[in-house]
C-alpha cells in the first residue's frame, strides 16, 4: 500500500505545469526519494500510463482512464453540463466548473466555445487557489478555520507581477467573494487573462463547486465581467444548485 501511495503521488504531480517530469522533478515534487520515485516512474512506464524519452517521463492517453473513473460516474458534472452550455451559449464565452482539492480547484466540466485565443483550462487542470477566480470563490466557502490554516502555509506561487500572495489581501480578496457573491483574478495567473467565478451551492447552502468564465483581458474589461458575466453565472449556478 506504501508503493500505491507513492505511485499515486507520483500521478498527481502531473498537470499544470509540470507536463513532464525528470526523476529528480518527481522525487521534489512528491517528497520521496530519487530510487522510489524512479520506481514509480518506470512501473508506470511499463503498465503504459507514461513515456520516456531517455530524461523525460510525460502521460500517454491511458492516463484519462484514471480520470474518467470520476467523470463519467459522479453526478456533479453530469448534472452541470446543460447549465453550462446555457451560460457558454449566452455569453459566448467558455464556461467551466470547478472543484476544491486541499489548496488547488480543480476544473471538472466545460462548454467550450470556439476561439483563436485559448484560456489553457480543460478538464482535470490545476490552479492554485490564492490566484484563481474559481478558488477564491472556493476559499470562501469554506470555514474561517480552514482558510486561515491555508493561508497559514506559505509558499504560494507569485505566477505573474500582478499575482497576489500577501495574506491580509488575500483574506480581504476571499472575505470580499464571500460578501459578494463572486471572485476575480485579474492577470494573475497569466498576463492577458482575467476571470470571474460564481459558487455554486447545494441545498444545504454549502459551496459544493465554483462557475467560472476566463477570457482575454485585450477583449473584455474588469467591468464587463462584473456587469455582463457576474448575472449570467449567478443564475446558472442557482438553477444548478436547485438541483442539488
Amino acid at each position: 500500500m506504501a508503493g500505491l501511495a507513492k505511485g499515486l503521488a507520483v500521478i498527481e504531480a502531473f498537470g499544470g505545469t509540470s507536463s513532464q517530469l525528470t526523476v529528480a522533478d518527481a522525487a521534489r515534487l512528491t517528497d520521496v526519494t530519487r530510487a522510489a520515485a524512479r520506481r514509480c516512474l518506470l512501473t508506470l512506464t511499463d503498465l503504459g500510463y507514461l513515456d520516456h524519452d531517455g530524461k523525460y517521463f510525460r502521460p500517454t492517453p491511458r492516463m484519462l482512464r484514471l480520470g474518467s473513473a470520476y467523470l463519467d460516474t459522479a453526478s456533479l458534472p453530469a448534472m452541470a453540463n446543460p447549465h453550462l452550455v446555457a451560460a457558454r451559449d449566452a455569453l459566448n464565452e467558455s464556461v467551466s466548473l470547478a472543484v476544491w482539492e486541499d489548496g488547488w480547484s480543480v476544473f471538472v466540466a466545460r462548454a467550450e466555445v470556439e476561439r483563436i485565443f485559448s484560456t489553457g483550462v480543460r478538464i482535470g487542470a490545476r490552479l492554485p487557489a490564492h490566484c484563481s477566480a474559481t478558488g477564491r470563490v472556493l476559499l470562501a466557502g469554506l470555514p474561517d478555520q480552514e482558510v486561515e490554516s491555508y493561508l497559514a502555509r506559505g509558499g504560494r506561487e507569485r505566477r505573474t507581477v500582478r499575482t497576489v500572495i500577501e495574506p491580509d489581501e488575500l483574506t480581504r480578496l476571499v472575505r470580499s467573494a464571500r460578501v459578494d457573491g463572486y471572485g476575480t483574478s485579474d492577470e494573475e495567473l497569466e498576463l492577458g487573462m482575467r476571470s470571474v467565478a460564481v459558487p455554486v451551492y447545494d441545498a444545504r447552502g454549502r459551496t459544493v463547486a465554483a462557475m467560472s468564465v476566463s477570457a482575454s483581458s485585450a477583449r473584455v474589461s474588469a467591468e464587463e465581467m462584473q456587469r455582463d458575466f457576474v448575472p449570467v453565472l449567478a443564475a446558472q449556478s442557482a438553477r444548478l444548485g436547485r438541483m442539488l
